[in-house]
């Protein structure tokens, strides 16, 4: 059996690697790393850095991702998650403090590793996640409206409500030509992968608004004109110098940093091995994440994971082994050596029209809506992770919504669970209460409480929908230990377990009736949340009976 620390890279290599298969992961690194470029290039200047940095995470953090990573497939580079958290701690500190606080999460995410905390770190709830994923990708499209529409203004604000209000002043000084670049760079990056998916759109927008742009000479900003030319060369090493005022200081956003890149480079594998039914080793995951991100800043690099979309296409391409992800940073660094100087002459309208669309597919609206359907326990803190990304500070959002995935866990597993006192009473109910559940009525009729005189009340039962009302639960029933209570807002009681033929039935009728029928929360919910295709609160009637006796 294989070792959890032991990279993916050695296990292929142990099992045995063949010319057919390199030349198919010849084939895919070389696509990815031509895919990765501008992505690369945008994401940095989009973060507030150089662009040359984005091209020295990709191939230096790129290559020991690869190397390392607990995933057959993972691509490994700068990402759009990092580009708010990014972009703030440069407004601030700068550079040094970037490399601080990149250096720091690095060593963070490699004491997760060790830990053993890849299990747990899956766990955090969905909400949060499309939350924060949600407000980042807002924040990234609003970041690029000055690039886009060619706007003459010096700097852009780092708060969202901020820069909308600067662009709104500065709306009359819209760049005619710089708008026409990037509505047609816009227009290729949608519609190119309808002819060919070999060719990346974004590399066709930058080649031919590059042309346009110097062929009529447009006056449209450029990489150059605003960053100068972009080194042909690896910078040389240098170690951060780390005092303890600065680390205070950087704790925060590098806490930001480490739990961004683990979140999103599980779910990259995650991705991955549902397109290859693998699985990956979540703990040598994060150890190569941790690795990578400490080495990057050391080479003048800005944090990285793994890339869910270039691992998509890495797979899509053929890929299949790690071998893939080396010849990608392979493929970037002899693009650097070679053609660096041609980099400076890329529009910078065409890098905001790709991160346009960088944005709208990170956004994943339609899953924000749909959690609207969810309970309002998970419609909360998707709002509050959301909001607090946009309006107050990526840092705290993530601090906030990990704070009430533990909340929320703890109150469902109190919704789930029951504790109490074993008296004489509590015996002698649960005796008549098995009693009574072993005998069920055929037909539908008004039952009253066998199990104590005060509960007056009937249950209403009818053909259509059969619900217990939780008021007339009475103390024997409370106390019952074959009975649990649904993790729903009604908290109904579940069927005892001496009548679970008939919530067999019941479920079993429910999977007819409704093809996305999910058996995962049977255990935990009611037969009549149990019977719907999604756990809903909204009162829906069951097409046959659920009968309960008590």
């Amino acid at each position: 059996m294989s070792s959890p620390f032991m990279p993916k890279l050695f296990t292929v290599l142990r099992e045995g690697y063949t010319r057919k298969q390199f030349w198919q992961d010849l084939t895919a690194g070389v696509i990815v790393g031509i895919i990765a470029l501008p992505l690369a290039i945008a994401f940095a200047i989009a973060s507030g850095v150089k662009p040359e940095q984005g091209l020295y995470t990709a191939i230096i953090a790129g290559f020991l991702i690869s190397a390392l990573s607990g995933s057959r497939v993972q691509i490994g580079g700068p990402t759009g998650a990092f580009i708010v958290i990014v972009y703030g701690i440069v407004q601030q500190y700068g550079y040094d403090g970037l490399m601080i606080a990149t250096f720091i999460a690095g060593i963070m995410i490699l004491a997760m590793g060790f830990a053993r905390l890849g299990v747990v770190i899956k766990y955090i709830p969905y909400p949060v996640i499309v939350g924060f994923t949600t407000g980042i990708a807002l924040i990234i499209f609003s970041g690029q409206m000055r690039d886009f529409f060619g706007l003459q203004m010096a700097n852009v604000p780092a708060e969202f409500i901020d820069k909308w209000t600067v662009y709104a002043e500065h709306f009359a000084t819209i760049n005619p030509h710089a708008l026409g670049i990037g509505l047609l760079s816009l227009a290729i990056v949608v519609w190119w992968p309808k002819l060919t998916h070999r060719v990346p759109g974004s590399l066709i927008a930058i080649l031919a608004a590059t042309a346009l742009v110097h062929v009529f000479n447009l006056p449209v900003e450029t990489i150059g004109s605003r960053f100068g030319e972009v080194p042909s060369h690896l910078p040389k090493p240098h170690v951060p110098e780390l005092s303890w005022s600065l680390f205070t200081k950087m704790f925060s956003p590098a806490l930001t940093i480490a739990l961004l890149a683990a979140i999103e480079s599980l779910l990259s594998a995650v991705v991955a091995d549902g397109m290859l039914g693998t699985r990956h080793r979540s703990n040598m995951e994060l150890i190569a994440q941790g690795v990578a991100n400490i080495v990057s800043p050391i080479f003048g690099g800005i944090p990285a994971t793994g890339a869910i979309a270039r691992t998509a296409a890495n797979i899509k391409n053929g890929g299949r082994t790690p071998i893939a992800g080396l010849v990608h940073a392979l493929t970037l660094l002899l693009i650097m050596l070679f053609f660096a100087k041609w980099a400076a002459l890329i529009p910078m309208a065409t890098l905001a029209a790709i991160l346009v669309v960088v944005a709208y597919n990170m956004s994943e609206w339609h899953l924000f809506i749909k959690i609207f359907r969810s309970p309002r326990s998970d419609v909360a803190v998707l709002l509050i992770t959301f909001l607090l990304t946009v309006l107050i500070d990526l840092t705290v959002a993530i601090e906030v919504g990990v704070v009430l995935a533990a909340f929320l866990f703890m109150r469902r597993m109190s919704m789930v669970t029951q504790v109490g006192f074993i008296t004489e009473a509590s015996k002698r109910a649960r005796k008549k209460m098995k009693s009574s559940c072993g005998a069920i009525p055929m037909r539908f009729r008004n039952v009253k409480c066998r199990t104590a005189s005060r509960c007056s009340r009937s249950t209403a039962r009818s053909s259509s929908a059969r619900r217990i009302n939780s008021k007339m639960r009475c103390s024997a029933w409370q106390n019952h230990p074959k009975y649990s209570f649904c993790a729903c807002a009604t908290r109904r009681p579940l069927m005892p377990a001496a009548c679970a033929r008939w919530k067999t039935f019941a479920i079993e009728r429910a999977k007819k009736a409704r093809t996305s029928f999910s058996p995962a929360f049977t255990g935990s919910l009611c037969t009549p949340c149990a019977a719907r295709p999604c756990w809903k609160r909204s009162a829906r009637k069951i097409s046959f009976a659920i009968l309960i006796a008590h």
